[in-house]
């Protein structure tokens, strides 16, 4: 039996009646109409022409085709498509897991990425260092590496604290991994949202024969409406076990959101210059904001993705701060304990702030009001 998702079951009480949603995890979004004025004139015509049918489980061969187009040395034969980015994560979790098996995750976390390999095996966290930039450390790595781990669950830039792993820790795991015959699973969906491209790293599929990557049109492309996430990797006959995990699930992907995923991906360079637009404007703002409250936040700007997680260091903690902006103030954040692992111990002072949408400078006019207020 998994537990609550605690992420969701905050977001079904908070996300549609907060005034300013500050925690989004996902890039401003576009119309359908805005995304259309990008189709070339074939996909266009697919898109009038799309009869509302059944879709292939593995995803439309063009669709994968867009797709394999991310990657360096991946063809469309090498991705399956999903109904999202937790549906792939659900899949690869229970097709490579049995009862008998060990896996490793990085803490803190998106929750799902823990409970659903722990509702199948034993899992060991191991935790990125909030007191020296949320360094991974790989001697922690090798420590924790049993006789039956199967995978290492890793997630850069990271969820919430938008870590980018050193290049040399990234290819010092994928040899640990390799020495052992270990699958490294990795979620990429913040990938292309770096600081800068000098510290992204390459797609694991890439660069590792038992390497998983996980992606999405929701995060860095804004799109979470299609709901349109895939995986991809060189182990073809995982991703046909994958594909039969599937057909107990979504089956197969939504058409329309087929269609408007391959425009997407196509125009990716134009969404994606949009995108770091917004949030170089938003961190201008976010640094502003967070040096005139210095005596009570400690911001440190992230490698990548449009997510932070800074500290709070007033008296009152962070649940209770957390709690009161919202209710008197309309603004959401996400407390620490949404990012509570049952693996080990992770900060209690931190929050998660969000600077992928437009509207951020309204929703901080408000926060620094309600901090006046307070002060008063």
């Amino acid at each position: 039996m998994l537990p609550d998702f605690r992420l969701e079951t905050y977001f079904s009480k908070w996300e549609f009646t907060a005034r300013y949603h500050m925690c989004a995890s996902d890039m401003e979004s576009i119309s359908v109409a805005d995304l259309l004025q990008l189709a070339g004139e074939d996909d266009l015509a697919a898109w009038n022409e799309l009869r509302l049918g059944y879709t292939e489980s593995y995803g439309a061969p063009e669709l994968r085709k867009a797709i394999a187009d991310t990657y360096e040395k991946m063809g469309a034969e090498n991705i399956l498509a999903f109904a999202g980015a937790e549906e792939g994560i659900f899949a690869a979790m229970h097709v490579l897991l049995d009862a008998d098996d060990h896996a490793i995750v990085i803490t803190p976390n998106y929750q799902s990425a823990e409970t659903i390999p722990m509702s199948i095996c034993e899992v060991t966290g191991v935790a990125l260092d909030p007191e020296n930039a949320w360094h991974l450390e790989l001697d922690e790595i090798r420590a924790a590496i049993r006789p039956n781990t199967k995978l290492i669950s890793i997630n850069f830039p990271h969820n919430p604290t938008g870590k980018v792993l050193a290049r040399e820790v990234y290819d010092g795991l994928i040899e640990l991994a390799r020495e052992r015959g270990i699958y490294i699973f990795s979620d990429e969906v913040y990938r292309l949202l770096e600081r800068s491209e000098s510290i992204r790293l390459p797609q694991i599929a890439d660069q590792y024969e038992r390497g998983l990557s996980l992606n999405v049109m929701s995060k860095s492309y804004g799109l979470p409406g299609l709901r349109i996430g895939w995986i991809a990797t060189s182990d073809r006959d995982l991703l046909g076990r994958m594909e039969r995990a599937k057909h107990y699930l979504s089956i197969c992907n939504s058409g329309p959101s087929e269609i408007l995923a391959i425009i997407a991906l196509k125009a990716r360079q134009q969404i994606l210059e949009r995108n770091r637009k917004i949030i170089d404007d938003n961190l201008a703002l976010l640094g502003s904001f967070f040096a005139e409250f210095a005596d009570i936040f400690d911001w440190a700007v992230p490698d990548g993705g449009c997510i932070g997680y800074p500290r709070f260091k007033g008296a009152d903690g962070v649940e209770n701060f957390c709690e009161r902006l919202v209710e008197d103030a309309g603004v959401l954040l996400l407390p620490a304990s949404i990012y509570r692992s049952e693996l080990n111990s992770t900060p209690t002072d931190r929050f998660r702030i969000g600077f992928g949408r437009h509207g951020l400078a309204t929703g901080l006019g408000e926060m620094r009001n309600h901090l006046h207020r307070k002060a008063a």
